[in-house]
């Protein structure tokens, strides 16, 4: 069984969203100055690094990041790679094997990006005829390798169209190593309660394109999650 852990490490080196809390992650105990334990106190925002967004983040009554269920996070996934553009809208998708997906994980020329000091601006994105192509053939989750699914002078409609419409998203993976294909997903967030946000632990099981899928996974559900 292989596994990939596509999660990005938090630290204070990792570029945050513009106006976004820095990560501050600072001694409070040391054993070597004479305390019983080693602690750390952490601060950061709730879309810091590998983290998912519920539709809270863009609604006052949207759902929370504690009530998605979590067979929603857990279960079979397809990695897709997008090279060469920028704006990924109906016309790119349409041209990889996206349909029949529930769990969708783009993989870009983003993952590149983890490599550079400071946030990029001209990653690649959802387009909001992207958003709605998703929304028509029924993905639940997608996941993209940068801080934000919409372009950086996009207006949160393309969030919107997909929170709105039953597709949870999780932004910031780190798929440089992982090939396209099929796995099992596994994405637990912090269980804060009311959250608009929250950093993930996120892992694919399965070899992609190499092999597929190495064991039976979990049979996920195929009713849409309701919006509070």
């Amino acid at each position: 069984m292989r596994i990939h852990d596509i999660t990005m490490p938090l630290s204070a080196d990792l570029p945050v969203y513009p106006e976004d809390p820095p990560i501050v992650i600072e001694p409070w105990n040391r054993i070597a100055n004479g305390d019983h334990a080693n602690l750390s106190r952490l601060t950061f925002g709730s879309h810091s690094g590998t983290h998912i967004d519920p539709p809270r983040h863009f609604s006052d009554f949207g759902m929370t990041v504690d009530e998605i269920p979590l067979e929603l996070l857990i279960g079979k996934a397809r990695v897709v790679e997008i090279t060469g553009t920028k704006e990924i809208g109906r016309k790119e998708l349409e041209h990889l094997p996206v349909r029949g997906a529930e769990r969708l994980l783009l993989k870009t020329g983003n993952s590149r990006l983890w490599q550079e000091k400071g946030f990029r601006t001209d990653y690649a994105a959802l387009t909001l005829e992207g958003a709605q192509y998703l929304r028509e053939i029924g993905v639940k989750l997608v996941g993209i390798d940068y801080l934000s699914i919409e372009a950086f002078d996009g207006d949160g409609e393309v969030h919107r169209t997909l929170l709105n419409g039953g597709i949870v998203v999780i932004e910031g993976l780190n798929l440089t190593d992982v090939d396209h294909g099929e796995y099992q997903l596994i994405c637990l967030p912090l269980k804060i309660k009311d959250g608009d946000g929250a950093p993930v632990r996120a892992l694919l099981v399965g070899a992609g394109a190499e092999g597929g899928i190495t064991e039976p996974g979990f049979d996920p559900h195929t009713s849409r999650w309701p919006l509070a």
